[in-house]
């Protein structure tokens, strides 16, 4: 054992000095999302891209974050964060960073604009259209956009009109000639529409739908004259409160999703040259007391620009990515149940296919033998395959349950559709808990096979979700393992009847014991530091602002555990305080796909990375919502080869990555990581070598270059 550190005890620290504020540490993330659009090796259109991720990004911040604060506010409550400001002294910052971040995106945006027009895609830039294209705009203008507009007087005889969540409108001063009389009217944008109107040519030009109104908004007012006019974006509150005592659930959400639409206005988006008599009249008419209030001297609505993404050009996009089919299953020609007999398989996506989760539930869906089928649905999308095996299982005569979560944000309308569907179909339709929200990734089937039944199932970090599995990287883990398979069938007793599980043979349930769990493995590294045995931990997690898990992780750093984070996104964890996280090291991975799986790796008193470890996934972060407000589950690696491939692979390449990481600093900022003379891009690295799927033999034969970490003091 080494000599004693001496330690500082955090109680005796400021707050603001021993955490970061969670939702600058998000907005700080969204900076760095912002970033990639500056980062010239990227293809242009893939930059702009970027640019329209932070706006969607800034857009649901404002709309759930920020609108809570304010809640918060109007409602007196004075509880204060983690380091200690209370929702004023939040939101006073917050409003300060958005309008620096706005900034900023104003500023990226110029600068693409001028390259995207170099590369022959003109947005938003009037003046190069010839007469052929003026008269063709004229054209669609008065066919396809003058039809559907509406223009409305905003005066004691017309109400003044509802501004739906996210939805752009102009307002016009107007003289009218006949009388000379001042008359101010308002248009919303209907969503129908396009947010940019393209003209055909093979050079693309790009037209705002807001600037076309304006162009031809003569035609929507014959016999005025426009004095001035401006266009306004509005987001409003749309979070959803559930009531712990609902009766029913699907009605609640039915009600709470129209409520959100009409929720206060938390940000008002202005362009720079709005009319300010028309300006004056918004603000009156809206309600700003509490909002936040926006003028840009650029594009409004830069998440609207993922329409000018879609243009096509794949010279300007990142080159066309496959994921492999994994090999296990192709051996077994297509065989899930005997691929996963043989032996337990995981799969890492993007960079193998999402298709191979889709096919189990198929493959069960048609099996004979197969008599019951149980799987989860956070987030499934619009078009979702697997919904469509599950009803296809339940029409066949299979027990099919779903649990279908209804409080996924931004999905319940979706969920809701998806659930009447499956009951309709004969599924059994399980909503879950009233106050905690179902969050694990699990999918477990029955087979009969001889005189016996054998249980198979799927753990996932990710969603069932066709779309964000092509860009999130996560870990699909298949196994047959008995011990894994009980517990499953137990959290799904937990789920639909309640039935709180005593013990489980592995799998770790939240809110049962994930927090205590995650507790005891800290512990266990403390006690091994302090005994002169190897210690470590590494994490993989998309947040990290849990209180009590950072005071642990703190208290593991003051015994000289070296800790390693991988944490995408918001991070209240500070590094560098001198005994406390001087062993702490910190970094954030933004890039081509969205890094999303979940890992824990703690060292059990050998050096990392090694076959003992103990090694476990996960579809929760480090966040006390997910420890103590959702049904999650953390599964332990077992297998010897899955264990190598999640630790030494997955885990040793985000750690190695350089292109892509950011590192945090002691201030709470972060820098790009330096490439070095030997830079290391995982997302490269796993789409040149895609395959882990229970490859054993292949990594045994170096078939898939090994990793390993330089060793140092803290390695």
């Amino acid at each position: 054992m080494g000599p004693a550190r001496p330690v500082a005890t955090p109680s005796s620290i400021p707050a603001d000095e021993l955490y970061t504020n969670r939702e600058l540490s998000w907005l700080g993330f969204n900076r760095r999302v912002l970033a990639e659009a500056r980062r010239k090796a990227y293809p242009l259109l893939e930059r702009l891209r970027f640019l329209s991720i932070s706006g969607s990004n800034l857009d649901e911040f404002v709309m759930i974050r920020v609108a809570g604060l304010a809640g918060q506010m109007q409602r007196g409550i004075s509880k204060t964060s983690i380091d200690g400001r209370t929702p004023s002294q939040q939101l006073s910052a917050i409003r300060k960073a958005i309008r620096d971040l706005e900034r900023q995106q104003q500023a990226v945006w110029r600068e693409l604009r001028a390259l995207l027009g170099d590369a022959g895609i003109h947005v938003a830039d009037e003046d190069r259209l010839d007469p052929e294209s003026r008269a063709w705009l004229k054209d669609y203008f008065e066919r396809h956009v003058l039809p559907v507009l509406t223009p409305q007087a905003i005066d004691p005889a017309h109400p003044f009109p509802f501004v739906a969540n996210q939805g752009m409108g102009l307002l016009f001063n107007l003289t009218r000639l006949v009388d000379k009389q001042r008359v101010v009217e308002m248009i919303l944008i209907p969503s129908a529409l396009p947010r940019f109107v393209r003209l055909p040519g093979e050079d693309a030009h790009y037209i705002p739908v807001e600037r076309l109104i304006v162009r031809y908004a003569n035609l929507v007012f014959p016999g005025f004259r426009i004095e001035g006019d401006g266009v306004f974006r509005v987001i409003r509150d749309s979070d959803i409160e559930v009531e712990e005592e609902a009766e029913d659930l699907v009605r609640l959400f039915r009600s709470a999703i129209q409520r959100r639409r009409r929720g206060q206005v938390i940000m008002l988006e202005l362009d720079a040259e709005f009319d300010p008599e028309a300006e004056a009249l918004l603000r009156e008419q809206l309600g700003l007391e509490n909002a936040m209030v926006i003028k840009t001297d650029g594009i409004i609505g830069v998440e609207g620009l993922a329409d000018v993404v879609d243009e096509d050009r794949p010279d300007l996009k990142f080159d066309p990515y496959s994921p492999r089919y994994p090999e296990r299953i192709m051996e077994h020609d297509g065989d899930c149940f005997a691929a996963i007999s043989e032996k337990d398989i995981v799969i890492h996506h993007p960079y193998e296919s999402f298709e191979v989760v889709v096919d189990f539930v198929r493959q069960a869906a048609k099996d004979p033998d197969v008599v019951a089928i149980k799987q989860t649905l956070y987030r499934a999308g619009k078009q979702s395959a697997i919904i469509n095996a599950l009803i296809a299982a339940a029409e066949a005569g299979k027990s099919v349950t779903a649990v279908v979560e209804l409080k996924a944000r931004f999905d319940e309308e979706q969920n809701i559709l998806w659930a009447s569907q499956l009951e309709r179909a004969g599924v059994q339709v399980i909503y879950g808990f009233v106050d905690w929200k179902t969050h694990a990734k699990v999918s477990m089937v029955v087979r009969r096979e001889g005189d016996e039944y054998r249980t198979y199932c799927h753990f996932g970090t990710g969603n069932y979700h066709p779309i964000t599995a092509r860009i999130y990287t996560d870990l699909s883990y298949f196994t047959a393992d008995p011990r894994l398979t009980r517990d499953a069938a137990r959290l799904f007793n937990f789920v639909t009847g309640y039935v709180e599980p005593r013990k489980t043979e592995g799998l770790v349930i939240s809110p049962i014991a994930m927090r205590d769990t995650i507790y005891a493995n800290i512990d266990r590294e403390i006690a091994n530091q302090r005994n002169g045995r190897p210690s470590g931990i590494w994490a993989k997690i998309n947040s990290l602002t849990d209180r009590g898990i950072i005071d642990k992780l703190y208290e593991a750093s003051a015994a000289g555990v070296p800790i390693r984070l991988v944490v995408r996104g918001i991070c209240c964890l500070k590094v560098g305080i001198p005994g406390v996280s001087d062993t702490i090291e910190v970094k954030s991975i933004i890039g081509r796909f969205l890094e999303h799986s979940r890992i824990w790796a703690f060292a059990n008193g050998y050096r990392l990375p090694s076959p003992r470890a103990r090694v476990f996934i996960s579809s929760a972060d480090a966040m006390s919502r997910n420890l103590d407000r959702r049904v999650e589950v953390m599964v332990p690696i077992r297998n010897r080869t899955v264990h190598d491939q999640i630790l030494e692979q997955v885990l040793v390449a985000n750690l190695l990555d350089t292109e892509q990481s950011w590192l945090l600093k002691p201030d709470g900022e972060y820098e790009r990581a330096v490439p070095g003379e030997k830079p290391f891009n995982l997302h490269r690295y796993f789409m040149t070598n895609p395959s882990l799927s229970g490859r054993g033999q292949a990594l045994a034969e170096d078939q898939i270059p090994r990793l390993a970490l330089r060793r140092g003091a803290r390695s």
